[in-house]
């Protein structure tokens, strides 16, 4: 027996033409610094069709590769409608990344168009000349476009073709499957490498953060994705809040923790993404300053593990954070935490520090030595692997078997898998600590570490031993107008782990190394361990 029901194709298209039309009332509103800059989904859809056209004049028929090199704004959002909805495949550039690495990447996407932001021309314009296949800069705002004048390529005004642009466009009818936009891992060992998503993928996991076990976005509400756009679709929140008609609220360049305080007591979101750095600045500043961010009913906060010290911070300000674990791999978000029905206290508590259950239609298990499927008991650790309509099956032009077992993603983090499906990791494979034949979480010295009222972050990397292999290394960096000493905080430590786990290596910095997505960057500090530069004192 086969279905009656209409084989209408999951895309963008449809996402778009929702927020566009149903809800055409609702907003995105763009930071300036001192105010907002506003436009209504209606209008937002006019200029996704001006650029469309003025793409389609430029001769991008197919589904070539236009390229973003921008922050979270209207114009950048309006890419994210035209260039995946007319059939091309939109590559969001992380303008965080080394030279040589933007480099490789737009070179391997082959990328046709690139769209900057006029204030990021001094970023773009030295490796401009190096982009073989880029033919076209479109550049958005008033800006000196001097040095990118020499670069051979075509240089336009974005306003400028939107203005001469038709108002609408014939948008085409698209097999879900399609590529939509792509994306880079961040390339923390060897090339990045390139994961398409396809409108199918998009779609699905919208629909996935909308829904109550995830973020619950509705029309009501106003998002704020301060992850930025080109970090893995900045967590799919565009496509999700115009999936629901919510209204969206970015933040342009302003990122730190004042210019966002001031955003958020202005515009009032209810709904707000970011790293947990982001959000400690934010904590710290408001302690000291004070602010209203009570507008915030949940605040998905993930790209490393979130210490449930700050966690507690923001309960104690009223805000909520969710842990919420992914990947560029998994379009990114695969899981979220919230505590199971009833849990109260310590029980809610030991699920709001874990990565959450895995999102309906997905699938993850744990794997061990030799590729042994081991069981979701929460004491079993191995791999994560998982599986799923909108988890990568492969990389663009890269086959990397080695990344994928029978159909499931090998994640590279550890961990266990309760018996009622919550994920606690341990540590990334590459990060975990192997001491005299035992393994040691760095992650969770560090959130102890970060839970000491003093300790503003805290790194800790395996570091070469000759009587155990590996032993922690704890780098710290205090808060302003504290002093700590080591010796204090391996006794502040003393009984919240096994004794055999506490550090004997310690060394203060001044800040933690991170990488282009926000992450401790422990092969710095690897790297400067190894060559001497970090000041190391012993406590035996």
């Amino acid at each position: 027996m086969r279905s009656t029901m209409q084989d209408f194709p999951l895309t963008l298209t449809s996402i778009m033409r929702f927020g566009v039309d149903v809800c055409g009332d609702s907003e995105v509103v763009t930071w300036t610094g001192d105010g907002s800059r506003r436009r209504s989904y209606a209008e937002l859809g006019e200029r996704a069709a001006r650029l469309a056209g003025a793409l389609r004049a430029l001769g991008v028929d197919g589904d070539q590769r236009v390229a973003t090199f921008m922050w979270n704004n209207a114009e950048h959002l309006e890419a994210y409608l035209a260039v995946p909805c007319m059939g091309a495949v939109l590559h969001t550039l992380n303008i965080r990344l080394f030279a040589d690495q933007l480099v490789y990447i737009a070179n391997h996407a082959e990328d046709q168009i690139v769209i900057v932001d006029g204030s990021l021309i001094p970023l773009l314009a030295p490796i401009l000349p190096q982009l073989k296949t880029v033919r076209h800069v479109l550049v958005v705002g008033e800006a000196d476009t001097a040095p990118l004048a020499d670069a051979g390529k075509e240089l336009h005004s974005y306003e400028d073709l939107l203005a001469a642009a038709p108002a609408t466009f014939d948008w085409p009818e698209l097999d879900e499957r399609s590529a939509a936009a792509m994306c880079y891992t961040s390339g923390t060992t060897g090339n990045p490498k390139g994961v398409v998503y396809s409108h199918r993928s998009a779609y699905l996991h919208s629909m996935s953060i909308c829904s109550a076990n995830a973020m619950g976005i509705s029309a009501t509400d106003r998002v704020l994705p301060v992850v930025p756009m080109f970090h893995a679709n900045s967590w799919g929140l565009p496509y999700g809040a115009l999936m629901a008609g919510a209204s969206l609220v970015m933040p342009d360049r302003h990122l730190q923790a004042e210019p966002l305080v001031r955003l958020i007591e202005a515009e009032r979101p209810t709904v707000a993404g970011a790293v947990p750095t982001i959000w400690a600045d934010v904590l710290r500043h408001v302690k000291e300053n004070g602010a209203d961010l009570s507008s915030l009913r949940i605040v998905p906060c993930g790209g490393s593990a979130v210490p449930e010290s700050l966690m507690r911070g923001f309960d104690e300000i009223g805000v909520r954070i969710v842990h919420a674990w992914g990947m560029t791999e998994t379009s990114p978000v695969a899981s979220m935490a919230h505590p199971p029905a009833g849990a109260e206290g310590e029980d809610a508590w030991r699920a709001r520090i874990s990565q959450g259950r895995v999102l309906s239609g997905l699938e993850m298990r744990v794997v061990g030595d030799e590729d042994k499927v081991l069981p979701s008991d929460g004491e079993a650790v191995g791999e994560i692997e998982i599986r799923g309509p909108w988890i990568t099956g492969s990389y663009y032009k890269d086959e990397d078997p080695e990344k994928f077992h029978d159909g499931w993603l090998r994640t590279g983090d550890v961990g266990t898998v309760t018996p009622d499906g919550f994920l606690n990791l341990s540590d990334r494979a590459k990060d975990v600590i192997k001491s005299g034949g035992e393994w040691i979480s760095s992650v969770e010295l560090e959130n102890h570490l970060m839970a000491h009222p003093d300790v503003l972050e805290a790194a800790v990397v395996g570091v070469p031993d000759d009587r155990w292999q590996e032993r922690p290394l704890a780098t710290v960096v205090v808060r302003e107008g504290a002093a700590v000493t080591a010796r204090q905080l391996k006794e502040f430590l003393t009984g919240l782990i096994p004794k055999w786990q506490l550090p004997e290596r310690w060394s203060f910095i001044e800040a933690v190394p991170k990488t282009s997505v926000g992450k401790f960057d422990k092969k710095v500090l690897r790297r400067q361990y190894a060559e001497g530069e970090l000041d190391v004192q012993r406590v035996d």
